[in-house]
């Protein structure tokens, strides 16, 4: 399948807008399974984008930014996971491998940024100690505009304009090295998923997580919308449990308190 040029400028601004977002890491759609999806409703095929996007997410569901450390960009993750899967009509396993050197060298260019614009910070320290809001506000717009701009460029240039070269190197490799792909990909979700869970996993979480996996493994299911179900039913069921225990907390204080002033009382 080629992409237009129509889509390709579409995809354009989409990235410029969520560039800004995971910039900003305001409304988080700069996900890969947003980004994704936003990019299959662009090329007519969502079922494509959403298949993709899962499995992106879950690849990089451990990997965020800390301090100035810059994990693989999930921004071009999630465009060119959908991109390659749609131009060169492989699977989305192996579009997951293939997207990769694309994250990473968005991954470069974000530290490019990073080291860069510290050149601002003598004129933006300056104009803190003048009280100069004015200039402070032009120089965040003007390094927001860069980065969304560059996100725009990149996305254009992988997307559209090196469509035809992309999808004539995928067809050429040989097929023992599209399965070795393909293998990869299949492996990546699990190795993201589990290393956000060596971060988010607790002892009272467990039950649930074997509950989860149980019914995945050992039920039929046609999708994952039961297990999604499952999970807000035990989402809703620790909220609500929670609020319950903080609120039993919160009176037995109270009653605390009302009995030992009482006491005192007593005793003056």
């Amino acid at each position: 399948m080629q992409i237009t040029l129509m889509q390709g400028l579409m995809l354009a601004i989409a990235a410029i807008i969520i560039g800004v977002d995971y910039w900003l890491e305001a409304l988080f759609i700069f996900r890969p399974l947003v980004v994704s999806t936003v990019t299959g409703i662009i090329l007519g095929n969502v079922q494509l984008g959403l298949a993709t996007g899962a499995l992106t997410e879950l690849a990089f569901a451990g990997l965020t930014p800390a301090g100035g450390t810059q994990p693989p960009n999930p921004v071009l993750a999630g465009f060119m996971s959908t991109t390659i899967a749609y131009t060169a009509g492989v699977s989305a396993e192996t579009a997951l491998g293939l997207c990769l050197p694309f994250s990473f060298l968005m991954q470069y260019v974000i530290l490019f940024f990073y080291s860069s614009f510290s050149f601002f910070m003598a004129g933006a320290d300056k104009a803190a100690e003048e009280g100069n809001v004015a200039k402070i506000r032009r120089i965040n717009i003007t390094t927001t505009l860069i980065v969304a701009l560059s996100y725009g460029v990149i996305v254009f240039a992988c997307t559209y304009l090196a469509q035809e070269p992309m999808a004539n190197f995928v067809t050429s490799m040989p097929a023992w090295l599209i399965h070795g792909l393909e293998v990869a990909g299949g492996i990546l979700p699990a190795i993201g998923f589990g290393m956000l869970l060596r971060v988010m996993m607790k002892a009272k979480y467990i039950p649930f997580f074997i509950a989860g996996f149980l019914m995945m493994n050992f039920i039929p299911m046609n999708n994952l919308l039961p297990v999604a179900m499952l999970g807000t039913a035990f989402a809703l069921f620790d909220f609500f449990n929670a609020k319950a225990r903080r609120t039993a907390i919160e009176e037995a204080i109270a009653n605390n308190s009302g009995s030992t002033g009482g006491n005192k009382n007593v005793g003056i």
